[in-house]
């Protein structure tokens, strides 16, 4: 299939061209053709797999071949739960409408609104937009909503993660009934479901791949490391390798920073990323990394969501992630777009536990090495056993909490605990003023 059987518009397919891309991938061969009919379309797709596109390409045909508005009011609205994946979302819209008469623009928080209100009132056909911003610039009237005709989430599993539920029903409310839907996620998970069934009409399911698959292009490759000697692996890893361009993840911010401040003093250029930066610095940051300023990138799962990197070599989990799915995400930077990749692991004693939940969700076994010059100490045959036994990290918390006991309820004609409390707490406090 080529991108000319799609029906795309020639001013798209020159855009295209000019990108490079000759075939379209496996999830644009699927959603636009659905996307162009004018069908809400429901579609799992994994970082890396041209689902961008996959959704800017048709909206952007649509707007053109539909009668314009004068005023030019926003009649595409792309939901994004991070700034930089809004960012990444807004550059392909602008240049794949390179050749198009057609206005966007892109708001999130992070930096100061007035640059983006007076883009607004310029007029916008496309806006792509985090929630939290876009609903304030709407409370300040500097936008409407009341035009749209084509509603996007993106990565909507992240951003019900990040609690966003609220803050995209109240959008809902705000966009006309009669409308286009269209939710690109990672997974088809039970909460995504419920959420296309409150707002989408007879949706379209596509999917690329499998869900919780790899890159098979991606090599893996974990190794048994003491906690404590973290830090010199995987300096030393960079080092040997003479590696440029290295993701890598860790659990925290403080990590974040902990790390990329370690293998700075080292000789190694580092920056972290995460949502605790400002806008400037995770902007600044990220640039050095694509120019090779910077080696190698620090970041946490959130900051990482729409970070796009062509040909990402490394990929390095310094801490395993206690959620399985985002050590699919996390690997799937590299070897995108059919491009070979490496994702390595260092897992200590009490990481195996998440490496065994990882295993069971892609239903392989992961060979475990141990890194020559480093002692490991293996968790002990009864230590393993509970790890195996124990309860997924994925499980509510509430699942695991103690049962709450019942409160003792006072006797008949007994005062209630609380009034014995506050009655001897009086008693005690005119005995200490008899004493002054």
């Amino acid at each position: 299939m080529t991108f000319e059987s799609l029906g795309l518009s020639e001013a798209i397919l020159k855009a295209i061209n000019k990108k490079g891309y000759t075939e379209p991938s496996a999830i644009q061969q699927k959603a636009i053709p659905h996307i162009l009919q004018g069908k809400d379309v429901l579609a799992s797709a994994q970082t890396g797999t041209g689902k961008t596109a996959g959704f800017t390409l048709p909206l952007l045909h649509s707007l053109s071949t539909q009668n314009k508005w004068k005023r030019r009011p926003i009649r595409a609205l792309v939901l994004t739960p991070t700034r930089e994946l809004a960012a990444q979302v807004y550059d392909n819209v602008r240049e794949y409408s390179e050749f198009l008469d057609i206005k966007s623009a892109v708001i999130f928080g992070g930096v100061k609104p007035k640059p983006q209100i007076t883009t607004l009132r310029r007029g916008v056909d496309v806006l792509v937009a985090t929630p939290g911003r876009l609903l304030d610039l709407i409370s300040q009237d500097a936008l409407s909503l009341s035009k749209i005709e084509i509603l996007v989430l993106d990565e909507a599993d992240r951003m019900l993660d990040m609690g966003f539920l609220r803050d995209i029903k109240k959008v809902l409310s705000l966009v006309p009934e009669k409308r286009q839907n269209l939710l690109f996620s990672a997974t088809f998970s039970p909460d995504i479901k419920a959420l296309a069934n409150t707002f989408m009409n007879s949706p379209v399911s596509v999917e690329s791949a499998p869900q919780n698959t790899t890159a098979e292009k991606v090599k893996q490759t974990f190794y048994n490391v003491n906690k404590g000697d973290k830090p010199l692996a995987i300096i030393g890893m960079i080092k040997s390798g003479n590696w440029s361009q290295v993701l890598v993840f860790t659990r925290t911010k403080h990590g974040a920073n902990k790390l990329a401040e370690r293998l700075a003093k080292s000789g190694v250029t580092a920056a972290a990323i995460h949502g605790n930066k400002s806008q400037a610095a995770r902007t600044k940051a990220l640039e050095g990394f694509k120019k090779n300023a910077v080696r190698v990138l620090v970041a946490t799962d959130i900051a990482a969501r729409g970070l796009d990197i062509p040909l990402l070599p490394h990929v390095i989990n310094y801490e395993l992630p206690n959620v399985p799915e985002d050590y699919v995400h996390r690997i799937g930077r590299t070897g995108r777009a059919g491009a070979s990749g490496e994702a390595i692991s260092l897992v200590c004693g009490e990481e195996i536990k998440f490496a065994l939940d990882i295993e069971k969700l892609l239903g392989l076994k992961l060979p475990m090495q141990n890194l020559e010059g480093f002692d490991f100490k293996a968790p002990t045959a009864e230590e393993l056993k509970a790890m195996k036994k124990g309860p997924s990290r994925t499980t509510s918390p509430k699942a695991n909490q103690k049962p709450k006991t019942a409160k003792k309820k006072a006797k008949p004609g007994e005062a209630p605990k609380w009034v014995q409390a506050k009655k001897n707490a009086a008693s005690k406090l005119g005995r200490s003023r008899n004493r002054r």
